[in-house]
């Protein structure tokens, strides 16, 4: 599942439980039409609560990062777990975006939902 929230010049992504095909498809569209909607310099996907990623996620990378160059942004992906940047390094996904381990950016407190899109 993930929360969408837009800061100054950047969407932030954040993104928990298992990212796999049951949800690729819903979040590859949530995102993609915030992109479109906000036109940020900058999209984060922050892994911080991500436990299990297929291929899907890193198809869903792979389309972002493709996304962000045709609006001349870039792609950042962030509190990527251990298990889950040997996966990016594996794939080379690593290349597509940068990766910054322990940012200390969370949502706010108790707020929890599924595909919010903050304007």
């Amino acid at each position: 599942m993930a929360e969408i929230k837009q800061e100054p010049r950047k969407l932030t992504v954040y993104l928990s439980g298992d990212l796999d095909h049951h949800h690729a498809k819903e979040l590859r569209e949530e995102i993609d039409f915030a992109v479109r909607d906000q036109l940020p310099p900058v999209v984060v996907l922050d892994f911080g609560q991500v436990e299990f990623m297929d291929s899907s996620g890193i198809g869903l990378i792979m389309g972002r990062s493709r996304l962000m160059e045709e609006y001349g942004g870039t792609l950042e992906i962030h509190n990527p777990p251990a298990h889950i940047r040997k996966v990016l390094r594996i794939s080379g996904a690593d290349k597509l975006a940068v990766i910054r381990t322990h940012v200390r950016q969370q949502p706010e407190e108790g707020k929890e939902s599924e595909h919010e899109y903050a304007q």
